[in-house]
């Protein structure tokens, strides 16, 4: 797929796509041009992986056709998608750990020394590609040997060394630091004057206005409107992909600091392969405020928060508090009992039962209460008029308080499960990940209670990797490398990059 710059290499005309009840893609109409960041934006659900997906010979169309370079194309597989000169770099890396970086990009090529591959030749050829765009990657190191961020560039590497012309690249800056981000987008500039076509998928809003020359916005499978950074701003983009205004940061009003609710000394955890996890943490939150907790992926922020909460062993001399109370050798119902509520990182394996209603994930926790039960038997009336309240409270989108969970949104998932755990009205939250993969009008509303909590004295721990996320909801933010609090600063004056280096284990 050679191309000269500025020339349209993929058209993607009326693309209609149908899965059983779900119009996913409607007449939808997308291209690329050498030498540009073309950015798919839109909320989850919008249709853009689909499209994608449609592209790389995943999915084939009910209507409209696909051409490279103006000629008509029928794309059958993803062999096929890259034999015509197409990439994608997914946001979970496809790599073998234990395998060396020149043996991952050589899986599945032909070999000029069959049956046996010459590692040689590929590594020469990793070497070249590394040269020309900045991929600083050693081709003979272990995968497991290397950070998040060198992991991605072998990813690239093998779209490269396959001869991709068009790359798209599916939320490459999920589990990358600030630094990280930096070096990445220097690499598809980069790869963009060379006369790349680069398709860039991201909900980070800041990253699309820096990053792209045209933006397409996608919303219930169709196309809303096309701009570019220079014509618009990331309210204008929140507003495309959710059809109104958005307040992209919550309003934070000042309140009293109270007394310390959430007292961690001395916490040590391990982690799921025996080694430590969480090493010596001490923390203190107070009522009325929000800890923030910011780091890469991995870092031992699961640990400390399944440690909190009761679902992981803490070390001999750990100790974790709760308004006065020592907990650390509490089950998790009597942490409960004593305060706590915890919103899990993953909603659908820990925080949800998705063949149960929305009513008994509702009641889930508290089903053996005297409110919900007597005598070995529901209180059938008070269960229906709790959770209806609670629906109408957090504006749960369902059809009916029977629907089973697994059929909603994840955006409406996650207000199940923090209007049960707000319920109580908790003293401490740990919110992990609250907004991970909802969209973008459900981010803001769930940010707003978060901070309503707040504003009523509860401590809340807010454990995120969107920097953007911590710096609008947290007061004060601890950032965790290695299992470690690096520091903790307040909020007004944190810069990303502060936080950054913070991340990446490197202190002021």
């Amino acid at each position: 797929m050679a191309t000269n710059t500025g020339e349209v290499m993929l058209e993607m005309r009326n693309i209609t796509k149908r899965f059983p009840g779900v119009l996913a893609n409607d007449s939808v109409n997308f291209d690329v041009r050498a030498g540009e960041v073309h950015t798919l934006l839109g909320e989850n659900g919008a249709g853009k992986s689909t499209l994608m997906k449609v592209l790389f010979g995943l999915y084939q169309p009910e209507e409209g056709e696909i051409l490279l370079n103006g000629t008509p194309t029928k794309i059958t597989s993803p062999t096929h998608a890259i034999n015509q000169r197409i990439g994608m770099i997914h946001q979970h890396f496809m790599l073998v750990p234990t395998l060396t970086v020149a043996e991952n990009v050589a899986l599945g090529l032909k070999s000029g020394r069959r049956p046996l591959t010459d590692l040689k030749a590929v590594a020469r050829g990793i070497a070249d590609i590394s040269d020309e765009y900045g991929l600083a990657v050693d081709p003979n190191v272990d995968i497991w040997r290397l950070s998040v961020g060198e992991r991605q560039r072998v990813e690239i590497i093998k779209a490269l060394y396959r001869k991709a012309e068009l790359l798209v690249l599916d939320e490459p800056t999920a589990v990358l630091t600030p630094q990280e981000v930096d070096e990445l987008f220097a690499i598809l500039r980069d790869m963009r004057n060379s006369g790349k076509g680069l398709v860039f998928i991201s909900h980070k809003l800041h990253e699309v206005m820096a990053l792209s020359d045209r933006i397409t916005v996608l919303r219930n499978g169709k196309v809303t409107g096309a701009t570019t950074p220079a014509e618009s701003d990331r309210s204008k983009l929140a507003s495309m992909m959710v059809g109104r205004e958005v307040k992209l940061a919550p309003d934070k009003p000042l309140v009293e600091i109270g007394k310390p609710r959430l007292t961690i000394s001395n916490l040590s955890v391990d982690g799921d392969r025996g080694a430590v996890a969480v090493d010596g943490v001490d923390l203190e939150i107070r009522a009325g405020e929000i800890l923030g907790i910011a780091g890469v992926s991995g870092n031992g922020q699961r640990e400390l928060a399944e440690a909190i909460a009761g679902l992981r062993s803490v070390k001999s001399g750990s100790t974790i508090s709760i308004d006065g109370k020592d907990v650390a050798g509490m089950d998790t119902r009597d942490r409960r009992n004593a305060g706590l509520s915890y919103v899990p990182e993953e909603r659908m394996r820990d925080g949800a039962i998705g063949d149960f209603t929305v009513a008994e994930n509702l009641i889930l926790v508290d089903h053996g209460s005297d409110e919900f039960s007597a005598r070995g038997m529901f209180k059938f009336a008070e269960i229906e008029t709790h959770c209806s309240q609670l629906v109408s409270d957090y504006a749960v989108k369902t059809p009916s308080l029977e629907t089973p969970t697994s059929s909603l949104s994840g955006g409406n998932i996650q207000k199940i499960i923090l209007a049960r755990e707000l319920a109580n009205e908790p003293s401490v939250m740990i919110a992990s990940q609250p907004t991970r993969g909802v969209d973008i009008g459900a981010a803001e509303y769930i940010h707003s209670r978060l901070v309503d909590a707040r504003d009523r004295g509860m401590a809340t721990m807010v454990i995120s990797e969107d920097l953007d996320e911590v710096l609008g909801l947290a007061d004060r933010i601890a950032v965790l490398c290695d299992g470690k609090v690096m520091d903790i600063v307040p909020v007004e004056g944190a810069t990303k990059e502060q936080l950054g280096l913070l991340m990446a284990g490197v202190k002021s």
